[in-house]
């Protein structure tokens, strides 16, 4: 499945000229891997941060530690203010953000299988939450991976083509 995603993402790529970067704390890289595991993919991924700990997506990412504070890592602000990081701290015209509890654990205000989402695109930034439930830490992460590639399709698709884009 995430396989079919990557080379459909590529091919939107390819049509708008767009470069993606993704942030990524929960899935760790694998949304990152799973753009790479299609041949060409360097047309699509301009580069990857995992942030696993709130002080790399500080550093690295430039979020906020009162978004950290007030919200906790697993919110859509920090999704947001992560998936803008990633842009200005790129080369990629879009970027995606995940940031969530994978498992084994959770809350009840913040349970397993929460995932946060954004989508970055200019100075926009579109968030979502997932509840994916607790289907164990493998499965999350996988359903987070494909949910990403889902919603860059998604963003690409309503860019115009390359060649419709006059600067």
């Amino acid at each position: 499945m995430t396989v079919a995603l990557a080379r459909t993402l590529l091919s939107e790529s390819l049509r708008t000229g767009v470069m993606v970067a993704c942030a990524e704390s929960c899935t760790g890289g694998l949304l990152a891997g799973a753009i790479t595991d299609v041949a060409g993919s360097s047309a699509v991924l301009e580069r990857g941060f995992v942030t696993y700990s709130n002080a790399a997506k500080q550093a690295m990412l430039g979020v906020s530690p009162m978004t950290l504070v007030e919200h906790g890592a697993v919110s859509e602000p920090v999704a947001s203010e992560m998936a803008l990081g990633a842009l200005a701290h790129s080369e990629a015209q879009m970027a995606v953000s995940v940031t969530g509890i994978a498992g084994p654990g959770g809350s009840e205000f913040k349970p397993e299988g929460r995932v946060c989402f954004a989508v970055a695109f200019g100075d926009t930034a579109i968030t979502h939450t997932m509840e994916f439930g607790a289907i164990g830490r493998a499965r999350v992460r996988a359903a987070a991976v494909t949910y990403g590639l889902e919603r860059l399709i998604e963003a690409m698709g309503a860019l115009p083509d390359r060649a419709a884009i006059t600067l």
